[in-house]
Formats: structure tokens, sequence, C-alpha cells
């Protein structure tokens, strides 16, 4: 039937301390706990649907470049494949720029009908893509603090932190975000992304910068400026480092 009972769609929000001790909202994680009948139907979902359709390859979306929420892949995968791509680029190239950005509560903001329409290019039976929309249509939760429930509230956004099929969707979201110049990189670790860029295209990087803006707000994402750094790994030893051309903190040249 494609349909979702309305009883699995509410959840309830539970405060996960980010930090030993925790001071203001920011530093708490919420996490939906959502029905255990709903986790184990997502869960079969997930294995026997989507993730066979992420190894198809598809005009827009790419999944290679996505290392985690994957059933191969890890985060000392990225780290590999980072490293490596750094040094053979590094083979014909002086320095590379390598750019890491955060989105803020990643998972809590997707705009809903942005994922829809990358579900709907997967080759996904109709009845599963119908399954997921009625999933995340008037989806709502309520938020539990030190034994105090809310009211309850239905969800404009966000994959669900917490449920079963929130990892999966959410890098549905982000496949369709690639650099828009050739020798360019991206590489993505949930919603930690990498750009890497060589010394012959860095007068390219503010535009990359502002292509990857825009992407975030078509997709109601908010990146994270106090976490967004830049490191420089070079050949060689260099006099000076070269300029960055972007308004972010530099953590170091290696």
């Amino acid at each position: 039937m494609g349909v979702v009972p309305r009883q699995w769609k509410t959840a309830v929000m539970t405060q996960i301390p980010k930090i030993a001790t925790p001071a203001q909202p920011s530093d708490f994680r919420p996490i939906s706990i959502t029905p255990v009948l709903s986790r184990s139907l997502e869960r079969f979902v997930v294995q026997k649907f989507i993730y066979p359709a992420l190894s198809l390859p598809y005009l827009s979306l790419n999944f290679s470049d996505q290392f985690m929420f994957r059933p191969s892949g890890s985060t000392t995968a990225a780290l590999v494949a980072m490293l490596h791509t750094v040094r053979s680029v590094l083979a014909n190239n002086d320095y590379v720029h390598v750019l890491s950005f955060d989105f803020s509560n990643a998972s809590d903001t997707v705009r809903q009908a942005s994922l829809m329409s990358k579900l709907a290019q997967l080759a996904l039976p109709d009845s599963i893509y119908n399954w997921a929309v009625d999933f995340f249509e008037n989806h709502a939760h309520c938020t539990k603090f030190d034994e105090i429930i809310s009211a309850v509230a239905v969800i404009q956004a966000s994959v669900i932190q917490g449920s079963a099929l929130g990892p999966a969707t959410y890098i549905v979201t982000a496949a369709d975000l690639h650099p828009i110049y050739e020798r360019n990189l991206i590489f993505k670790s949930a919603d930690d992304t990498y750009l890497i860029v060589p010394a012959v295209n860095m007068n390219t990087c503010p535009e990359e910068n502002q292509h990857l803006q825009a992407w975030a707000a078509d997709n109601n994402l908010k990146p994270n400026k106090n976490k967004t750094k830049e490191i420089i790994f070079t050949a060689g030893q260099m006099r000076a480092p070269p300029p960055s051309h972007l308004d972010i903190e530099r953590v170091s040249s290696l």
C-alpha cells in the first residue's frame, strides 16, 4: 500500500549531551526515539532496496564520494582515500588546499521536498518510494527533557535523526553536491564535506565555496562557519604559505 501506520509517525526527542558538562541547548544532540516496529521495517527497506540502488549509476547523483552510512563505508576509508588523493595531486602540484565544511544540525534541517525529488531518481519500486514519502509526511515529535514532555509538533524538515531511514536518506540528499571545476574533488563523511583543490586550480576556491553555499541553501542546510577550516599540504618547503582567498580559519600548512 505504500503507507506508514499513523502510530509509527510520532517520535520522542531525547537530548544526548555532546560534551561532558553541557551548559546550553547547543551542547545537546536531539535524537528521535521512534517505535521499534518502525525502525525494524526501516532497516529492511534500507538494506533491501535503498542500499542496492546506491550502487547504480545516475546522471546527477554520485555516491562514490560518500564514506558514511553505506555498507562498505567508514571514517578510516575516508581518511585513506583523502590522503592518497592529496599525495597523488602533489606529484604535479606544489601544494593542495583541503577545505573542511560542516553543516549545523544537518539531519534536522534537510528540506524534505528536495530529498523526495532525489529519492525519486533512484531505481526503487513505486510502493517503496510512496512508503518513504508517507514516512516523512506529517511525521511529528515531542521533546522529553528532565522527565518533562512537550506538546506534539509536526516536523516540517529533517531526516529524523535516530531513525533507521535517516542516515541513508541523508546521503541521498548530499548525492548531487559536486565540484564545478575539473581536477577539484569532494569527499563526504556523513555531513562533513571536504573540498580538495590543487594549486593549479587555486583561483577556483571562491567560486567553489559560493557553489557549496548555494547548494546548502537549496537544501535548507546552514554551513557552520566556526567549524569551517582549511589546511594546505605542500610538496616541499615553501618560503610562505599560499594565500587562502577564503574568509575561513586556517588550521596549518604542512
